[in-house]
This record gives structure tokens, sequence and C-alpha cells, in this order.
């Protein structure tokens, strides 16, 4: 029962950090502000790397073994506790950048408009399979785990090998005011999954084996086809 309510606490926990960071990114940091140079960018990229690094250290062997004091129902709730709790930590301790990119009116507002909701469009579709519950750890802690998911490989995973990343890039670039912050909100966080890739597809070739080698070989591009 305890690892249950904590399990769906941390789900709850989990929502909400997402709710926050999209209201901060198409709201707050729309807000056009002076430039303030280039120190709060270099403070800014320190919290995004503390927030990516906490995906790495989960990883390691190390930290693995040093886990297993809690309880395996509820290692995922943990993980999710904190990543949800760094995530709304980069949201309230961000420092403003300031400044504007470009700003874009008429055709070309429409245009870019389209193509944020054709992101938003292929994160949804790359997330139906996913099962929330189990993302959350809650599946796990109530002992109502399902089958082991099968290799996504339809949709727009035939295009490339990580479509979710894509759609991140094209919503978070597709802005028709892009002001300092949601540049160096979106540079940061693309760079970042740019370098994780290779570590998620080592899990993914481990987890899978030839399903995934094959995968790969038919499937060429990682996120961008054509460039990466």
């Amino acid at each position: 029962m305890m690892a249950a309510a904590v399990a769906w606490l941390g789900g709850t926990i989990f929502v909400t950090s997402l709710a926050v960071t999209a209201y901060w990114y198409f709201v707050q940091l729309g807000q056009l502000l002076p430039f303030a140079g280039y120190t709060p960018v270099a403070i800014d990229a320190v919290l995004v790397t503390i927030f990516a690094a906490h995906h790495s250290l989960f990883a390691r062997d190390a930290v693995k073994r040093a886990l297993a004091v809690i309880p395996a129902t509820l290692i995922r709730s943990f993980y999710v506790w904190i990543a949800s709790a760094l995530l709304i930590g980069v949201v309230l301790v961000w420092r403003p950048v300031g400044g504007e990119v470009w700003a874009v009116t008429g055709i070309a507002s429409a245009v870019l408009a389209l193509c944020q909701a054709l992101g938003v469009l292929v994160i949804a579709r790359s997330v139906a399979g996913l099962d929330p519950l189990e993302l959350a750890g809650i599946r796990q802690a109530t002992g109502t785990l399902r089958r082991a998911e099968a290799l996504q490989i339809s949709g727009p995973y035939r295009i490339v090998r990580h479509p979710l990343y894509l759609g991140w890039v094209i919503a978070l670039f597709g802005s028709a005011h892009m002001t300092g912050d949601r540049l160096t909100f979106a540079v940061l966080t693309t760079t970042y999954l740019v370098l994780a890739v290779p570590w998620e597809e080592r899990a993914l070739l481990l987890s899978f084996g030839e399903d995934y080698a094959r995968y790969k070989a038919r499937v060429r591009w990682r996120i961008v086809p054509y460039l990466y």
C-alpha cells in the first residue's frame, strides 16, 4: 500500500513537472527581455547538464549497486521522483537570457505554427505505444506489470529510430517568436539528446538483441533524416 502511494504521488509530480515545463516554455520563455549576456547561458547549461546527468548516473553499475537498498518495485519511481524534481528545478532556477533571435508574422508565422503542431503530433505518435503507468513506475510498485514491450518499428519509427526526439526538435525550433531563452533551452536540450542517443541505443541493443540490430540496419537515421 505504501509503495503504491509513493509511486502514484511520484507519477503525479511527473505529470506536474511536464505541465509546468510546457507552460514555462510557451509562456514565460516567450517574454521579450533585454539581453543579459552569456553568463546566464553558462549557468543554464549547468542546470540542464545536472538534469541530463541524472539519466546517465542511473545507468552506472556503481549507482545500481548503491540503489540495492531501495525495494526493486520502487526503483523506477525513485528515478521518476528525482527526474521530476530536477526538471522543476531547471524551471525555477533558470537564469533569463533575454534578447530576441527572430519574430515572424503572417504566412511565415502560420508555417512555423504548423511545424510546431507537426512536432507535437510526431511526439504523440511516438509515445502512443508506451504505457504511462509503467513509465512513471506505478505498475512496478503495484505489481501489475504487463508483458515485455515489443520493439517499436512502425509509424514514425520507420523514418528515424528516435522520432520522439525529432518531434521535440521540430516543436522547439519551430517557434515563430524565438527569444534568447527559447533558443538556449532548445539548443541545450537538443545537444543532450544527440549525445544521449548512442548510450540509449546500446541499452536497446542489449534489450532487443538482433531485432534491434536489424532495425538499425533498416532505418539509418537516428533523429533527423539525412543529417543524423
